[in-house]
């Protein structure tokens, strides 16, 4: 199975790519994830719950982070075990490609391949889920991610007190959250919902 497919985000490149920084918002952005858990600076474990078609599992996911490239890609490798359902296992290479200040476009290029009984669902059934769960998931990205534009008559906000100094935004930005670098969390984030595409996808 191969899948392929790219998103425009009205957001710059190191602004998406920060965002796949935060586990708990990839987290609710990702249909059907549970939970993480990190091993190390570059493998983690994951819950996923999916449903396809009349059919229902829980996955445990082991995943693999290699050749990352702040903020441009990353590949990641991974396989899942859903009991009964069956297993899937492949890999991902995605990418950040900036085509403007305010503008990112995200690629991704899955290969992978399924067992058990979600192997014989049918490709069209598995496929057209996975298409449905990969908008919900860029919808859900996207949005947290989009200026916010006020309503039409809305009062304009009061002007902000006078800064005290010049703070570049870089500078509040934390190289480290629950104790692992950006990075990790970068490719763990990103990693889960490419994971979730192999599952419905294959």
């Amino acid at each position: 199975m191969e899948m392929n497919g790219e998103r425009h985000i009205a957001a710059p490149r190191e602004l998406v790519w920060q965002a796949l920084n935060d586990p708990e918002a990839l987290k609710a952005a990702i249909p059907g994830c549970e939970s993480i858990e990190k091993l190390s600076d570059a493998d983690l474990t994951a819950k996923l719950a999916i449903k396809i078609g009349p059919m229902a599992a829980k996955f445990s996911a082991k995943v693999k982070l290699e050749n990352l490239n702040p903020p441009a890609s990353y590949t990641i490798s991974g396989e899942g075990n859903g009991g009964a359902m069956g297993f899937a296992k492949g890999g991902a290479d995605v990418a950040l490609e900036a085509v403007s200040a305010t503008e990112t476009i995200l690629r991704y290029s899955v290969k992978a391949q399924v067992g058990g009984k979600m192997a014989q669902l049918g490709a069209r059934l598995i496929d057209s889920t996975a298409k449905q769960m990969a908008d919900q998931f860029f919808d859900r990205f996207a949005a947290a991610l989009a200026p916010k534009v006020e309503a039409p008559g809305a009062a304009p906000a009061a002007a902000p007190a006078p800064a005290p100094a010049a703070i570049s935004i870089f500078s509040l930005i934390p190289t480290e959250f629950m104790g692992m670098p950006l990075f990790f969390w970068l490719g763990s984030g990103a990693m889960l919902w490419v994971l979730y595409l192999i599952f419905l996808s294959s």
